[in-house]
C-alpha cells in the first residue's frame, strides 16, 4: 500500500528520497510528498496524483539537506488532494510526519487537539501525530514518539523528523512493515527494501511496537519503554537490476517472462542430498507434531487464495487430510474451530497482508500450528509463523500478481509433498517422482511463452467486451477464478469464474450471443463432462475460448478459439493454464490504453484491513 522512505547521511536527501519513492510506485498510490531538513529548516512539498506531479513542482525548487522523508499515499481518510498528501506538519512547521496504516482513535485525539487550540489542515488521521509531537516534545524526539505510540490505537508505521534534531529520524511500527537499511555513513528506513536497494543490501526488520532512531552514524532500536532491543540484519539477495523493466514495456511483461525461473527457484534445493527428502526453509514443528495434524486450514487473499484452492486439491490427494480454504479477511470473524491438531497455512506474497496477519494471529491464539508461504524474507508473516516456505520468486513490481502467484502454486505442491512424506501417505520414491514432474514444468512454461502471440491477437479482438466468463473443473476451477480476477484487475472488465458444472445453475443466464467464455480444459478424467459444458454455453451463442492440451482434438469442434498448452499431469496443469490468462488480461489492458502495472484503485501490498 503506501510507500515510505527515510534517509540520513552525507548525500543530498531529496534525490535519495525521490529515487526511493520511484522504486515504491509499484505499491499503488494517489499522492506523494517529501520533506527535507537542512540549513534552511524543514521544507515540505506534496502533490496529489502521480510522482511526476511532485517532481514537476520540485524541478523549480531547491531543497538542500542531508535528512529527508518521503511518502506515496493510498487514500483512506480523506480524498487524494494536496492537503491530504503526506508529510503532515504541526502548527509550528517544525515537525514532519509520514504514516502508513490507520489510527483508529484519531477522532477522539482530533477533538482533544482542537480543544487545546490546534488547527486541523487535512482530513487525515495522520495529522494528529504531528500535533501530538508538537505538544509533548521536550528535546527528546524518541521518547516523545514512544509516549505517543502508547496512546495510538490501530495499525501504523510512523516516520518523523523534527527541526530541533536535524540529524535524527525516528520511526515506529505496529502491525505494518518497516525495514531499516544499513549503509556506510548513511542509514535508511522504508516500507520495504526496494526503497533503498540502490544504496545498500543490508537490512534489518523492525518488530512489533519498536521505535527506531536513525542517524548517519548508526541505528538504535528500542521498545516502547525505551529499552534497547538487539536484532539481526540480513542480506538482500537481489539488486536494482531485478527491480528494473529490462527493456520490457511493462513490469508485468517482464514478470510473466520470469515465471519459469520463479518456479525453478521455488523448487530448487528442496530435496536433501543422499536421502532425497523434502525440507522447508524454517521449521520449529517436530515430525511428531506434523504427524498429529488432523486438519489443514489455508488462509489467504486474492490470487494467493486461488493458489490455496489448488493446494487443497494437492494436499487432500497426497495426504488424505481434510483441507479448508478460507478468505483471510473473514476467517477470525466466524469463530473458526482450530486447535493444536490444526495446521494453518498462511499465504502472502508480501508477508505483510493485514487480513492474513490478523487471521494468522487468531489461529495462533487458538494454539494452531502456522506455516507461512511468502516471497519476502524477514516479513511479519514469516516471523510470526512456526514454519516458513519462501517462494524465492524475486521482486514483483506490477500490482497484479503473476510470477509471485505461480511460485505460490509451486510452493503449495511442495507443501503437499512434504506433508505426505512426513505423514507416510506417500513413500520417498513417490515424492521424488512428483518432484521430478514439478521440476520439468519450468521448461514447459518457457515453451508455452513462445506461443503467446495468437493469445495477444485474441485479446485485442476482445477490446470491446463488457463481460467475460471463465469456467473450469477440478484444479481448473481455481484457475477460472484467477483468470477472472486478472481481467478485472487489469482491463476493468466484468469477469466471473465458475465451476463449469455450476453454469446451468444460474450463471448461464449471463450468456448472450458473442459473450466470451474461457474454458480451462486440459486433459483430465472430467474431460467428457467439460465438453458438455462447452456445448451448453455455445448453444446460447457464447464465443468459446478453450485452453486445451497439445494433441487433444476432443474439444476442437466446440471451440471458436483454442489455446494449446504442453501436456502435463492434470494436478499440475494450473502451472501452465495460468499463463495464457495472464497474457490475455495484460494485452487486453494494453489494447484499452490502460496502465498494466498500476491498475486504478489497487495497491501491491494491502496493509490495512
Amino acid at each position: 500500500m503506501c510507500g515510505i522512505v527515510g534517509y540520513v547521511g552525507d548525500q543530498q536527501a531529496l534525490e535519495v528520497v525521490l529515487d526511493g519513492l520511484r522504486r515504491l510506485e509499484y505499491r499503488g498510490y494517489d499522492s506523494a510528498g517529501v520533506s527535507v531538513l537542512g540549513a534552511d529548516g524543514l521544507q515540505v512539498e506534496r502533490k496529489a496524483g502521480k510522482l511526476a506531479n511532485l517532481e514537476k513542482v520540485l524541478s523549480g525548487r531547491d531543497l538542500p539537506g542531508t535528512l529527508g522523508i518521503g511518502h506515496t499515499r493510498w487514500a483512506t481518510h480523506g480524498p487524494p488532494t494536496d492537503a491530504n498528501a503526506h508529510p503532515h506538519v504541526d502548527c509550528t512547521g517544525k515537525v514532519a510526519v509520514v504514516h502508513n496504516g490507520t489510527i483508529e482513535n484519531f477522532e477522539l485525539l482530533v477533538a482533544g487537539l482542537q480543544d487545546r487550540g490546534h488547527e486541523r489542515r487535512s482530513d487525515t488521521d495522520t495529522e494528529v501525530v504531528a500535533h501530538l509531537v508538537e505538544e509533548r516534545y521536550d528535546g527528546d524526539l524518541p521518547a516523545t514518539v514512544r509516549s505517543i505510540c502508547k496512546d495510538l490505537e490501530g495499525s501504523f508505521v510512523l516516520v518523523i523528523s523534527h527541526a530541533d534534531e536535524p540529524g535524527l529520524i525516528v520511526a515506529a511500527r505496529r502491525n505494518l512493515p518497516l525495514v531499516i537499511g544499513l549503509g556506510d555513513g548513511e542509514n535508511f528506513v522504508g516500507s520495504d527494501v526496494t526503497a533503498f536497494i540502490a544504496h545498500t543490501r543490508e537490512a534489518r526488520a523492525v518488530e512489533q511496537d519498536q521505535v527506531v532512531e536513525v542517524r548517519r552514524e548508526g541505528v538504535t532500536v528500542t521498545d516502547l519503554e525505551g529499552a534497547v532491543v538487539e536484532g539481526e540484519s540480513y542480506h538482500v539477495d537481489w539488486d536494482t537490476d531485478a527491480a528494473e523493466k529490462g527493456g520490457y514495456e511493462f513490469f508485468m511483461d517482464k514478470e510473466i517472462a520470469e515465471q519459469p525461473e520463479a518456479v525453478r527457484a521455488t523448487l530448487g534445493g528442496r530435496l536433501t542430498e543422499g536421502e532425497g527428502l523434502l525440507h522447508l526453509d524454517e521449521l520449529s514443528m517436530s515430525v511428531e507434531d506434523v504427524r498429529d495434524i488432523e486438519q489443514v486450514v489455508i488462509i489467504a487473499c486474492g490470487s494467493s487464495y486461488h493458489s490455496g484452492l489448488v493446494g487443497k486439491y494437492a494436499i487432500e490427494r497426497w495426504c488424505r487430510l481434510p483441507v479448508q480454504v478460507e478468505m483471510a479477511s473473514e476467517f477470525r470473524y466466524r469463530d473458526p474451530v482450530v486447535g493444536r491438531r490444526t495446521l494453518v497455512i498462511a499465504i502472502s506474497q508480501s508477508g505483510e497482508t493485514a487480513d492474513t496477519l490478523e487471521a494468522l494471529r487468531h489461529a495462533r491464539s487458538q494454539r494452531a500450528w502456522v506455516l507461512a508461504v511468502t516471497n519476502t524474507v524477514g516479513s511479519t508473516v514469516s516471523r510470526e509463523s512456526d514454519a516458513v516456505l519462501y517462494t524465492r520468486a524475486g521482486p514483483e513490481v506490477a500490482v497484479a500478481s503473476t510470477k509471485a502467484v505461480i511460485a505460490q502454486l509451486a510452493a503449495m505442491y511442495v507443501v503437499g509433498l512434504y506433508l505426505a512424506q512426513v505423514r507416510g501417505t506417500r513413500d520417498a520414491d513417490e515424492v521424488r517422482a512428483h518432484m521430478q514432474d514439478l521440476q520439468e514444468v519450468p521448461a514447459l512454461i518457457e515453451e508455452l511463452l513462445t506461443r503467446m502471440e495468437p493469445v495477444r491477437e485474441l485479446a485485442r479482438s476482445l477490446v470491446d467486451a463488457e463481460r467475460v466468463l471463465f469456467l473450469g473443473r477440478h484444479v481448473g476451477f481455481p484457475m477460472a477464478l484467477e483468470g477472472a480476477l486478472k481481467l478485472k484487475e487489469l482491463a476493468y472488465v466484468s469477469a466471473e469464474g465458475f465451476p463449469a458444472g455450476e453454469i446451468k445453475h444460474g450463471p448461464i443466464a449471463l450468456i448472450e450471443p458473442g459473450t466470451p467464455v474461457v474454458i480451462i480444459a486440459p486433459r483430465h478424467a472430467l474431460q467428457a463432462k467439460l465438453i458438455n459444458n462447452i456445448q451448453e454455453v455455445r448453444a446460447r451463442g457464447a464465443r468459446t475460448i478453450v485452453i486445451a492440451t497439445d494433441g487433444d482434438e476432443s474439444v476442437t469442434p466446440y471451440a471458436d478459439h483454442v489455446i494449446l498448452i504442453p501436456d502435463v499431469k492434470s494436478l499440475l496443469a494450473p502451472l501452465l493454464t495460468i499463463v495464457p490468462m495472464q497474457v490475455l488480461s495484460a494485452e487486453l489492458a494494453r489494447a484499452r490504453g490502460l496502465d498494466v502495472d498500476q491498475p486504478r484503485n489497487l495497491a501491491k501490498s494491502v496493509t490495512v484491513e
